[in-house]
């Protein structure tokens, strides 16, 4: 039923020809209504403060049957809720986050998971760092890239696991996958707005490296 209710407000507000550009531009094979961003979020938002009673256990379960529609824009507002209500979430739901991950197929989905689901849980329960030693060397380049993101705001802050990002990136330099190499560049760009040195001291030391894609990133705030 609330599941039919979304997709009900979602498909109102649609755009067929914005459909087919969406789909196109993720390269997916997911069905597209063509919603934009501000409006699928300003409608799940509103969704959600007609139903204040949603318990965590209910959010979840709502979640996962909107993922189990092959179609993006309801993926994207079970994303939505989830960041809506992530101080409800707990560690083990990184299990559920895997699995999203996992599913995912598109930095679209991948990027919101990483940065704000997955990487506030690890900050606030640091046991659950071994998780992440385990997704750097998944076969999933997918998991490989939410290693490297779910470290991403700490270091944004001028905080965080210089270190582990450190390691983390001494075993994916010599990747060949865009989405690797660009998501090395998005953390080197990040952590040089406040620590500058520690990026160019990664630099000079792996020159020879470090792919063009990711250095680009990495010093568009080094001057």
């Amino acid at each position: 039923m609330q599941v039919r209710e979304i997709e009900t407000l979602l498909r109102a507000l649609g755009n067929p020809e914005r459909a087919a550009g969406a789909k196109a531009y993720l390269k997916s094979d997911l069905d597209f209504l063509g919603v934009p961003t501000p409006d699928l979020r300003t409608a799940v938002g509103a969704w959600l403060e007609g139903h204040p009673a949603l318990d965590r256990a209910a959010l979840l379960a709502l979640v996962h049957a909107l993922w189990e529609r092959p179609v993006h824009e309801l993926r994207a507002a079970g994303l939505e809720l989830l960041a809506a209500r992530r101080r409800a979430l707990r560690s083990e739901d990184l299990d559920l986050l895997e699995d999203l991950l996992r599913r995912s197929g598109t930095w679209a989905y991948v990027d919101a998971i990483a940065v704000h689901l997955v990487g506030p849980l690890i900050e606030a329960d640091p046991r659950e760092t071994s998780r992440l030693d385990r997704w750097v060397k998944d076969e999933s380049f997918w998991l490989r890239r939410s290693a490297l993101l779910a470290l991403l705001l700490p270091l944004r802050r001028g905080e965080g696991d210089w270190p582990r990002f450190v390691r983390y990136a001494d075993l994916l330099l010599e990747e060949k996958e865009f989405f690797i190499r660009k998501a090395l560049g998005w953390v080197l760009r990040e952590v040089a707005k406040k620590r500058p040195e520690l990026v160019r001291q990664f630099l000079q030391e792996r020159e020879g490296r470090v792919s063009g894609v990711t250095r680009r990133e990495a010093e568009r705030w080094l001057g």
